[in-house]
């Protein structure tokens, strides 16, 4: 088996074997102009450091040179990306002097977000609002930046291990758009041990409870499963079990096993009824969590110094200095 994954003229290439992989190289050879630069060591600004722990993703370089860029170089740093008794307005607060700028760098930041899970719901709020950036947008995005300044050596772990399930985690911020009144959904799906894909979205309706909020973030994270297993199928890599969805919402966990429809539920009843089958199926099951072990607040909402970092290790981020070898 190998596998080949290509963006533009950067390509990773591995195999199940070195004389598969030494093949399919002189292969390649044979047909482009191209360099074997050995070892993965770095690949589209992310850096990859080997150990017998598994694989560290970084971007400190990355986030270095943005600091550098919006003369943020010496700040001081932040424990956390956002402040937890803040909500962002749009109309709030004198426009900034240079939009550009100010939506230049919440771009950035976006790419960042690549190794970085634990700024999605910072970035994710910034970029809500640069349609017409505002002082206290800017003041947020500088915010973010102090964090990336006391967190540089930060970066995504993925170890070695087995990877024959996935398992979820939903959660959504009920009304919390201060403007719209609409929801913030967030999620964070694990392979084996290893975070593989993790949203921050606010949801396109306004919902009119926090079953209805809770149970549409469960939805989307079902669907982000539904296409994580086929692409995983593809790559010939079996799934046997079923998704274990983890929601804290205990009236969202009793829609997605009730085969009773309520007139309070009708307007989801799309999103019910595309939950249900998969639970039916035995693809997926939804359980509760409790709030204390809930630990995709950390995309839904700003958090306490102490949760946020407790959180933040939950998303496998770690310091490049931190010794993983055995396991957490």
């Amino acid at each position: 088996m190998a596998y080949l994954l290509l963006y533009v003229d950067d390509i990773i290439v591995t195999a199940s074997s070195p004389a598969l992989l030494q093949h399919v190289t002189s292969r390649l050879h044979s047909e482009f102009a191209m360099t074997d630069l050995g070892d993965l060591h770095h690949f589209l600004g992310i850096s990859v450091t080997r150990d017998s722990s598994g694989l560290f993703l970084s971007q400190r370089q990355y986030a270095a040179d943005l600091l550098q860029r919006a003369g943020m170089a010496e700040c001081h740093p932040t424990a956390t990306p956002v402040d937890a008794r803040t909500k962002l307005s749009t109309s709030e607060g004198a426009p900034v002097a240079n939009p550009s700028e100010c939506r230049s760098l919440a771009g950035a930041l976006q790419y960042l977000t690549l190794t970085r899970p634990d700024l999605a719901y910072a970035v994710q709020q910034v970029c809500l609002f640069m349609h017409d950036p505002r002082e206290p947008h800017l003041a947020l995005i500088k915010r973010i930046l102090h964090y990336v300044k006391g967190s540089l050596s930060a970066g995504l772990h993925l170890g070695s291990g087995a990877v024959d399930q996935l398992t979820a985690y939903s959660d959504a911020d009920w009304a919390g758009c201060p403007d719209t009144r609409r929801s913030t959904s967030g999620f964070c799906v694990y392979l084996g041990d290893n975070l593989v894909s993790w949203s921050s979205k606010r949801q396109t309706t306004v919902s009119r409870s926090s079953a209805e909020a809770e149970y549409r973030a469960v939805a989307h994270v079902v669907a982000e499963c539904c296409w994580l297993r086929q692409l995983l199928q593809e790559l010939h890599i079996s799934i046997p079990l079923a998704t274990i969805v983890y929601c804290d919402n205990v009236s969202a966990v009793y829609m997605a096993a009730n085969p009773v429809h309520h007139r309070r539920t009708k307007h989801i009843e799309i999103d019910i009824h595309f939950v249900r089958e998969k639970v039916a199926l035995g693809q997926f099951r939804v359980l509760h969590v409790p709030s204390a072990h809930q630990f995709t607040y950390i995309m839904t909402k700003g958090l306490p110094v102490q949760l946020f970092t407790d959180f933040r290790t939950s998303l496998c981020v770690r310091d490049a200095s931190a010794t993983t070898a055995g396991g957490y």
